[in-house]
């Protein structure tokens, strides 16, 4: 009898019945009238809370994505602000210039607010595509509808797509944590490892840089594995200066400093240094000469510039007051055969070599 009664309520209300359909069977026995207030009552309220729990599911999710790029926009606003103040410290004397850097300073900072507010976007469309998506299947499994070959047929075409797409994912990924972490963005003159240049876009897939010789780079963002950032607030020249070992080392470093200094009173458009030189002392012991080390701070993208006029400037200086550059000399030893077949010496000749263009170091920058 249970058995029978179970076959009927089965019938009636399919292998899972409802609260709703079980209460109506039991109440009226009735097949008919159960199946039908099931499909008018039962199954569109599971439907309608389905897709209630998938909405406040979905403004969960853009609560927390909001909560994050706003997080994202008050570290760069702070950074902004930071960054304001050292530039009025360090610039105070120099205004027109100190005006500009403010400028680029505050154009940065909307151009991290606006990547944010980009990533944010892009983050609620796809949570809110995925989250109903789902409630919208779930709910059509509810209504009766077989998902089963649906979801078979989905699942293998996903998963072909996610073998042929292993890297787009990987560099859709890389991008959002450039985006987030503001690594670094149109303008800035990176390193990537596989080319460096200046950044000329950037986003969720490639970044764009042009390097020195014009070349375009078109880098996927999965393949970047580090990142270094020569154009971040400020920038550093470092020279090792190359002297012979017979020089007066004081008076060289001396005179190093004094150029040195000049070039920072003087605040030249593209050699803008922000603090006092520091020549911090002998550096190393070569094998034709004594390297003095120069460290000067200064803008972004002006330390090349910066390392070229120092060279020179310091070349004349040393000139004036005769010391000397040094550069590796050979003697060579040449010897012929007369007549009789005896050897004759040939007077020494000796070669010098000049390596000057190599002792002060190099730039990966034109």
């Amino acid at each position: 009898m249970i058995n029978a009664i179970s076959m009927e309520l089965s019938d009636a209300c399919g292998d899972d019945p409802g609260f709703i359909c079980e209460w109506i069977w039991d109440n009226t026995e009735n097949e008919k009238l159960s199946e039908i207030i099931s499909w008018i009552i039962e199954r569109p309220l599971k439907v309608v809370v389905i897709l209630l729990v998938a909405m406040i599911v979905n403004r969960l999710l853009r609560r927390a994505i909001d909560r994050m790029v706003q997080r994202i926009i008050s570290a760069r606003e702070q950074e902004q602000t930071e960054a304001e103040l050292e530039s009025e410290k360090t610039l105070s004397n120099v205004g027109e210039r100190a005006r500009r850097k403010l400028q680029r300073i505050s154009e940065h900072g909307e151009r991290s607010r606006q990547r944010a507010l980009t990533l944010g976007a892009v983050l609620r469309g796809t949570s809110t595509t995925i989250v109903y998506l789902m409630g919208l299947m779930i709910a059509l499994g509810e209504i009766g509808l077989d998902l089963g070959p649906l979801l078979a047929g989905a699942g293998i075409v996903g998963l072909a797509i996610g073998f042929g797409a292993q890297s787009l994912v990987s560099d859709f990924i890389a991008g959002v944590f450039v985006i987030i972490e503001d690594q670094y963005g149109v303008g800035d003159w990176v390193d990537v490892g596989s080319a460096s240049g200046t950044v000329e876009r950037v986003s969720l897939r490639t970044t764009v840089l042009r390097d020195a010789h014009g070349t375009v780079w078109v880098v996927p963002n999965g393949e970047i594995r580090r990142v270094g950032n020569s154009s971040q607030l400020w920038a550093r020249t470092v020279l090792d200066l190359e002297v012979a070992y017979d020089t007066d080392i004081d008076k060289a470093a001396t005179i190093i400093k004094d150029v040195a200094d000049q070039l920072w009173e003087e605040q030249l458009e593209v050699a803008t240094i922000l603090e006092e030189p520091v020549v911090s002392g002998v550096q190393s012991f070569g094998a034709d000469s004594i390297a003095i080390r120069l460290s000067v701070k200064t803008e972004p993208g002006e330390q090349w510039s910066t390392g070229r006029i120092l060279r020179a400037r310091i070349k004349k200086a040393f000139d004036t007051y005769g010391i000397e550059i040094p550069f590796p000399q050979r003697t060579v030893w040449m010897h012929t055969a007369d007549n009789s077949g005896k050897e004759k010496e040939v007077p020494e000749v000796e070669i010098k070599r000049d390596l000057l263009e190599g002792s002060s170091g190099s730039s990966d920058e034109d």
